[in-house]
This record gives C-alpha cells, sequence and structure tokens, in this order.
C-alpha cells in the first residue's frame, strides 16, 4: 500500500494513542517522534521501507544509542498506526546495563537535603511531593491518586492504563498530608493540587526541584523526579531484596523493567567484590 506522509497523520496518531490510555509523556514523545521523521523524510513525500532506513541511519549518527533507539521505537509504532508494518525495522541492539551511572544516583543524604532545603524555603507542597513519591515508590504521575480519603487508611489504589494496585502510605507521611491538606484546606480528593484544583504539571515539579539544588549542594543531574522512585526501590531492595515485590510495589509487569531499578553503581559493586575475602596473600 502506497502512503504518502501529511501532517495531518500525526493528530489523528494522537487521538489513536490517547485512545489507548497512553500516558500524557508517552503520548508527547511518540507525537514528537514522529513529526521528526516526517521532518526528516518530507511532507508529500512516498513512505517506503527505503525512506525508513535511511531516517535509522540519520539517527544512527546523530543521537545516543538510547535515544537513537527510544526514538526508532515511536516510528515504528506511527507505521503500524498507518498500515505500513513492511516498512518498520529493526530497533538497534542495546546492551544491558550492569552499572548505574554514579553521576546520576541520588543517594538518601542528598535527598533528604534536597527535603531539608524545601522545608526550609517554604516550600512545603514541594517537600511533601519529593517525600511522598520517595517514600511510596510512586510515578510523578501517579501523584493525583493520593487522596485525603485515603490517609485515613493509609492506603491509596493506582488505577492508570487498564491496571490497578494497592499503595501504602508510611504512617508519618500520612500525619504530615493531613496536616498539610487541613492548613490548605483541602477536605477531599487529591491532595496534590492547584489553586484551581487541578493536578500540579509534572514540568512545574521539575522546574521547582531544580531550584533547590545549589542550596542543597546535590548535582542537578541527579535530581528529577523519577529519580526518587529509583532511590525507592534500590532501598526497599537492599533491605528486603525481594526483586518480586518490589515489582508488584512499583506496578511492574515484567520483573526485567524492575531489574533496572536495582542497578548500583560501579564503585558499589566494586566494595562488594572486594568484601567476599576470596584472593589471600601468597
Amino acid at each position: 500500500m502506497e502512503i504518502t506522509l501529511k501532517w495531518e497523520m500525526i493528530s489523528t496518531f494522537k487521538e489513536e494513542l490517547k485512545a489507548e490510555e497512553k500516558s500524557k509523556a508517552t503520548i508527547e514523545k511518540y507525537v514528537r517522534d514522529a513529526g521528526s521523521f516526517i521532518r526528516f523524510i518530507g511532507e508529500g513525500q512516498m513512505l517506503t521501507k527505503d525512506t525508513v532506513i535511511s531516517y535509522k541511519q540519520h539517527l544512527k549518527e546523530k543521537y545516543a544509542i538510547a535515544s537513537a533507539y527510544s526514538m526508532l521505537v515511536a516510528v515504528n509504532r506511527f507505521l503500524c498506526f498507518l498500515g505500513c508494518k513492511d516498512c518498520t525495522v529493526k530497533v538497534f541492539k542495546m546492551q544491558k546495563a550492569v552499572f548505574r551511572p554514579k553521576e546520576r544516583e541520588m543517594s538518601k543524604e542528598e535527598y533528604l537535603r534536597l527535603v531539608k532545603t524545601a522545608r526550609d524555603k517554604g516550600k512545603f507542597r514541594l517537600c511533601l511531593i519529593m517525600q511522598t513519591i520517595c517514600a511510596t515508590g510512586i510515578r510523578i504521575s501517579e501523584l493525583p491518586f493520593v487522596t485525603v480519603e485515603g490517609l485515613s487508611s493509609r492506603r491509596t489504589v493506582v488505577s492508570l492504563k487498564g491496571k490497578s494496585r494497592v499503595v501504602i502510605l508510611p504512617a508519618q507521611l500520612c500525619r504530615e498530608l493531613r496536616q498539610y491538606a487541613r492548613q490548605n484546606q483541602i477536605s477531599s480528593g487529591s491532595i496534590f493540587v492547584t489553586k484551581n484544583g487541578r493536578p500540579i504539571d509534572r514540568s512545574n515539579i521539575l522546574h521547582d526541584m531544580k531550584t533547590l539544588c545549589e542550596e542543597a549542594d546535590v548535582d542537578r543531574r541527579k535530581v528529577f523526579p523519577h529519580n526518587l522512585r529509583h532511590l525507592f526501590a534500590l532501598t526497599y531492595y537492599k533491605l528486603e531484596k525481594d526483586v518480586c515485590r518490589l515489582a508488584d510495589i512499583l506496578g511492574h509487569s515484567n520483573i526485567n523493567t524492575t531489574r533496572i531499578y536495582t542497578l548500583v553503581s560501579c564503585e558499589e559493586q566494586e566494595q562488594q567484590i572486594d568484601g567476599l575475602g576470596l584472593v589471600i596473600q601468597v
């Protein structure tokens, strides 16, 4: 089937992703990557396997392999949407990570400095948002499910993408959230909302977290909401050594996804290996 690329295809593709209940971040990324593909090939150009291969080569030359891989996944999904599965191409092979880059690994001490800095600067909502993510392991997109009603039972049900799971809220966190809700006259529903009652935009949370870096003496590269989820996962795994239970807590359907969260730095693995005591002096 011959297809000519048109910009209006992007809007229809976006609606398809919404119908599939993809997350807002996923939809934005796929739409952005599909747009880059059309921009490279050219609107009005005929779609062929050769043009897709040329785009694949372009990605390989211009981007890091991880970025090129994710962009190609999005393009393949776009091609399937267009009914051109025969034009899809093989994605780049990526070696599984063995270590977590130290420059991106946030320590518990650094996290606590961020939280205390937010508190000292009077940014109580941000202070509690960071603690809620880090103490429960939820995604930033799941914050709206933390409600006033859930504080009494210390439970909240997260329902996204057709899946539901129960998230346990630490007792101390519930006390802090209850006081925050009372002070801000939030009597029901989501706790973290704007003055108009709307969910807080994730980009605003990221920006606010970055403003704490200098005063908290934490590398900006380590400071983003998802890294708090990583810290929860790593802390839990070190304590319990139960990757299956951790997968349930994080809401992963594939345990291989959870494995990424349990990676430690190369330096930490060096210490673990040295500590085995399997070498003697000769």
